[in-house]
Order: C-alpha cells, then sequence, then structure tokens
C-alpha cells in the first residue's frame, strides 16, 4: 500500500512538473530533462509511468477538464457558468492547468498527441448539463445545447489566449463576465436572467466555498 501511494504521488509530482514546463517552454523545447529537474525525480521513475514524452504531454491533457469541477447547482445553467469562472480562477496559479491548456492550442504538438481530447471531453460535459437545464425549463426553446456548447468552448478558449497575452490572465475574470453578458439573454428565459450570477469575481468565491466545505 505505501509503495502504491509513492507511485500515486510521483506520478502527481511528475504531471504538475510538466505542466509547469510545456506551460513555460511549448511543446516542441520542453525536454524530458527539464521535467525531470522540476519534478526531482529519477528518469526511471519518469519512464516507469510515462514511457515517451507525447505520453506524457497526452497524460497532461487528459487532466484539464477535473479541474472544471464544482459544486452541483440546482440551476444548470449556474453550474456552467461557475465550471468557467473557476476554470479562469485556477488558470492564474495552477501549473498544471496551464500547461494543459497551453499543449490543447499549441499547433507545434505532434499528431502523436490528441490536443482535441480535452475539447471533446469539455464539449460532453457541458452539452449534459446544457440539455438538463433545458429539460428544467431554463434555456429558450431556440437555444441548440451542442451549438452553445461549441460556441461557449471556442469563445473561452479565445479569450483565455488574448487574456494570457495581454495582461497574464488577470483580467480573465472580467472577461469571462462580458463574455456571459452577451450569451445569457440568447439562451436564458428572461426569468432566469436576474438570478445568475456571473461577476468578475464568481471563481474566486466558488473556490472559496470549497475550501470552507473542505475545511
Amino acid at each position: 500500500m505505501a509503495q502504491q501511494e509513492r507511485a500515486i504521488r510521483t506520478r502527481r509530482a511528475i504531471l504538475e512538473a510538466a505542466g509547469a514546463v510545456f506551460d513555460e517552454h511549448g511543446y516542441t523545447s520542453t525536454t524530458i530533462a527539464m521535467v525531470l529537474e522540476r519534478a526531482e525525480v529519477t528518469k526511471g521513475a519518469l519512464y516507469f509511468h510515462f514511457p515517451s514524452k507525447e505520453s506524457l504531454a497526452q497524460a497532461v491533457l487528459n487532466e484539464q477538464v477535473p479541474f472544471g469541477a464544482v459544486p452541483p447547482q440546482p440551476c444548470k445553467l449556474q453550474e456552467i457558468i461557475d465550471m468557467t469562472f473557476v476554470v479562469g480562477q485556477r488558470l492564474l496559479s495552477n501549473s498544471l492547468l496551464r500547461g494543459s491548456v497551453r499543449l490543447a492550442v499549441d499547433q507545434e504538438t505532434p499528431s502523436g498527441v490528441d490536443h482535441g481530447e480535452p475539447f471533446r471531453q469539455w464539449a460532453h460535459r457541458l452539452t449534459s448539463l446544457l440539455e438538463q437545464a433545458r429539460a428544467q425549463g431554463e434555456l429558450l426553446p431556440t437555444a441548440n445545447p451542442r451549438e452553445t456548447v461549441e460556441l461557449l468552448v471556442g469563445a473561452f478558449t479565445g479569450i483565455q489566449l488574448m487574456s494570457r497575452a495581454l495582461t497574464n490572465r488577470v483580467d480573465l475574470g472580467h472577461r469571462l463576465s462580458v463574455l456571459w453578458a452577451h450569451i445569457l439573454p440568447s439562451i436564458a428565459v428572461p426569468g432566469l436572467l436576474i438570478a445568475l450570477d456571473s461577476r468578475a469575481d464568481r471563481g474566486a468565491r466558488v473556490l472559496e466555498s470549497l475550501e470552507v466545505a473542505v475545511s
């Protein structure tokens, strides 16, 4: 059992180190030696978990969607809003998430790494929530869940890239608030709009409530 726990901790340390290095240098410029130095593990330990640089990058990519986990909400539109703000807030400091996001949009990521997988995972999760929102009467009859999700995921991707380039994502919460101000009136029933919270500090408040619940 102790050996298994050590293996889990080692794997996590490697992933977090790789995320940081991929975020700082991109796929092409990242070397296994850089990851080893950052993770402070042996080459044998790294290759035990990840047989190649490509497999390591894929594992980092696959870690992205769980960072959007938020407490379930009775209103599924609010739950979706919370997911976007929590990811935005975590992008400010979480190196593994930042590395995963960079790999997903890095055009130099090789074909052997499926950098489309996080987009498909986000689309699946968000479409499911929007279908629930529609079943609960939260959506306008004209709102198409699949098309809305594709717009949302694409817009979030572009907004966080722009925010990173201009302010190192410091203004990402504000930009997400503006995004939702444009999207919500076109998909949510009018009576629900006033109750939805898409203020810029929503991510920080949701994460704070999670920390309080854990403690």
